[in-house]
């Protein structure tokens, strides 16, 4: 065991839950004022409901031993084995229960990542229910297909460092999902129809994201060395890229950089370096991350286009900014990055890669879409997904939570 590793990985997944308020933020400021607070609860509420399922069972499904290539069996049911002493198949120089605790807040921030996709028009307890289940049979499975030894997707030799496919992939296919069977909201008829309430809470939270963000890629190395610096490097490279080439967009379409499209575009290049962080250098990085700001900001407006109501446009940027990445790892992944991994198409590798990319792409998409409509039709049968045309006009806050996000007359306090 190293300590080193030891003290990085808990200090990387520290990071990675500072994530979930940071997304609080982000999403919070992009709703309306009467929406805010029950936004914000939504990202919170998964960090709890999370936080006891991995114990109970949703690690043993992802991370245990492995049941033909699908699932993990039942052998850490409750942590149990789960103890301070190495696994050598998951993190051979950490204690397992940090491994396990690192990989949880990744599967708390995958969910959350959803919310934005049915703002302003779940009822709450649709939305714990829908988040319990979509843990434990969507993100579970996913996350062993992709990262469990003996995984279909990892044995086939398909790469993904911090969450591509199991994470934003995932996250943005269920929020398709959940805007076609929830509905648009009230008031929706064209583009900028609904103004964010508070940029600035926005731009705060994009700050907190790429700040924890650090961990989400560098502490998938899973060690303090050479590997976690170069993914940390090209995390930031990419993300500052992905702002340029959406401030580039946004001059072109509306003559004029805005404060959301900056936050937006930096979270579009975090997505998608998140898969590629431990397999390409920083040039690389520099062209994932405009590629990516480039064509998450076109992919925003087809929701428009397509008709169907994406709130916080979790599909054009966690959907495509985690396509982007998966694919681009097949054309600049670079052994001199990381000898674990495999030449990309402009490194001699072929075109091998490429095709192993684009079937993790689909496979896991088109699993994590079906899944989520499924369980959203379920969901909706026995509970109800959505609240009635009257709580939506008083606000979620109000209608949910019995509560306000902003309280502007202060009574005088009644004289002794």
């Amino acid at each position: 065991m190293n300590t080193g590793d030891t003290a990085f990985v808990l200090i990387s997944a520290a990071l990675v839950m500072f994530m979930v308020p940071g997304l609080a933020l982000f999403y919070g400021g992009l709703v309306r004022s009467k929406n805010v607070l029950a936004t914000v609860l939504q990202s919170f509420f998964t960090l709890g409901i999370v936080s006891v399922l991995w114990v109970l069972i949703a690690y043993t499904l992802a991370f245990g031993p492995d049941v033909a290539g699908i699932i993990g069996n039942l052998n850490y049911l409750g942590f149990n084995g789960v103890g301070q002493d190495p696994n050598p198949d998951l993190a051979p120089t950490i204690p397992h229960i940090a491994f396990a605790t690192f990989q949880m807040f990744f599967a708390a921030i995958t969910p959350a990542l959803i919310t934005g996709a049915f703002a302003e028009r779940m009822k709450f307890r649709a939305f714990a229910v829908f988040t319990a289940l979509w843990l434990l049979l969507v993100y579970a499975p996913l996350a062993h297909w992709v990262w469990a030894p003996g995984g279909w997707i990892r044995s086939l030799g398909a790469l993904d460092f911090a969450g591509g496919t199991v994470v934003h992939i995932a996250a943005g296919v269920a929020g398709l999902a959940a805007a076609f069977v929830l509905g648009k909201r009230k008031g929706i008829k064209k583009e900028n129809s609904l103004i964010a309430h508070n940029v600035p809470f926005t731009m705060l939270g994009a700050g907190m994201l790429w700040f924890g963000w650090f961990g989400f890629n560098a502490g998938s190395a899973l060690g303090a060395g050479g590997l976690a610096a170069s993914a940390f490097l090209v995390t930031n490279t990419a993300t500052g890229a992905a702002m340029l080439g959406w401030a580039i967009v946004d001059r072109i379409k509306h003559r004029r950089i805005t404060s959301v499209g900056a936050a937006t575009g930096a979270i579009a290049g975090l997505v998608a370096i998140t898969p590629a962080a431990g397999f390409v250098g920083p040039l690389g990085a520099i062209a994932i991350g405009l590629i990516a700001g480039i064509g998450c900001a076109y992919a925003v407006d087809l929701k428009w286009k397509a008709g169907y109501d994406d709130a916080l446009d979790v599909v054009g940027v966690h959907a495509v900014g985690g396509i982007i990445g998966a694919l681009l790892i097949g054309v600049l992944a670079s052994t001199a990055v990381n000898p674990a991994g495999v030449d990309g198409l402009l490194y001699g590798g072929g075109l091998a890669l490429l095709g192993k990319q684009l079937l993790a792409i689909l496979a896991a998409g088109s699993f994590a879409f079906v899944g989520s409509w499924l369980l959203l039709k379920l969901v909706d049968k026995f509970i109800g997904l959505r609240v009635t045309s009257e709580e939506e006009h008083r606000g979620l806050d109000h209608s949910q939570h019995a509560e306000s996000g902003y309280t502007f007359d202060h009574p005088t306090p009644k004289e002794a």
